[in-house]
């Protein structure tokens, strides 16, 4: 269970950092796990689709990747003509969205009972588990992660949405670890991003730029060591930078919104599926 120490921290400055949450095991297991999956994945099969600040994301394959797991690659990984420029391994932005439920080991550790004790602790009643992304910020091409809220991409009404955030290796400034701005959780969320009217594609309410104009170098960096658990509110303010190092920063990451007397907004770019309803977290085996 959280302490009440733990809660109020996160209460105050909208993410906490929870050291020793995987073991080194569970950390080795997470990062073989995801090796196997880009080793079985062909590129002829996919979308050679670039995720970037650079590129707005919302084609096909982005709007229909919640509910199975995709691949997005680096801008610097990438050609004009979607040839891919470097190894496999190190050619990818991340892997989305659903590693939560469609891979074992990652369900194992996204239904871990530290998570249901977590979730309890920040009063959750019927949270479900809304998508997953394994992030590698691949070294010296690992792009930027501008100022953002979480919330500007996945909204409920009212608003109770929660990022869970496992560092898979050390993060420090030189290969972009996260950075927060203490507080800015309680402000009100900036902008939002949303389907257009025919569903097809995406666009932001007010411009994405505002929330780095707003909050411009109140960033704290948050260096942490592999196996930390990062837990972020929806309106906290935060980013990274580029990973101009030779070494990767690998994390899994996943976000638990409210069910329970709360709204899914359908403007939402991910929705779910009959494939793949929004599992809901309690009703899972707790590991």
């Amino acid at each position: 269970m959280a302490t009440a120490e733990e809660i109020a921290k996160f209460d105050s400055d909208g993410y906490l950092i929870l050291d020793g949450f995987l073991s080194q095991k569970e950390v080795d297991t997470l990062r073989n796990q995801c090796r196997q999956i880009v080793e079985d994945m062909d590129p002829k099969q996919h979308a050679i689709t670039v995720f970037s600040p650079h590129h707005r994301t919302d084609n096909d394959y982005f709007m229909n990747s919640g509910d199975n797991i995709s691949f997005f690659f680096e801008e610097g990984a990438v050609d004009d003509k979607g040839e891919i420029l470097v190894e496999k391994h190190k050619s990818l932005n991340k892997i989305g969205h659903a590693l939560h439920e469609l891979d074992p080991e990652f369900k194992r550790v996204t239904y871990k009972k530290k998570i249901h004790d977590i979730c309890r602790g920040l009063s959750f009643k019927k949270p479900v588990i809304v998508q997953s992304m394994y992030i590698f910020k691949q070294p010296g091409i690992g792009g930027i992660v501008t100022p953002h809220q979480d919330a500007t991409f996945l909204h409920t009404d009212p608003l109770k949405l929660t990022g869970f955030w496992i560092a898979l290796e050390d993060c420090t400034l030189k290969n972009g670890c996260l950075q927060f701005v203490p507080g800015s959780h309680k402000d009100e969320l900036v902008t939002q991003m949303v389907r257009n009217d025919d569903g097809k594609g995406v666009h932001f309410i007010k411009p994405a730029d505002l929330v780095k104009e707003k909050y411009g170098d109140r960033f704290i960096p948050a260096e942490v060591k592999a196996g930390t658990l990062v837990v972020i509110d929806a309106k906290s303010v935060h980013m990274s930078e580029p990973n101009k190092s030779e070494k990767s920063r690998h994390i899994y990451t996943f976000h638990i919104a409210e069910s329970q007397d709360t709204v899914w907004s359908k403007r939402n770019w991910l929705q779910p599926t009959e494939a793949l309803p929004f599992p809901e977290l309690y009703a899972g085996k707790e590991q």
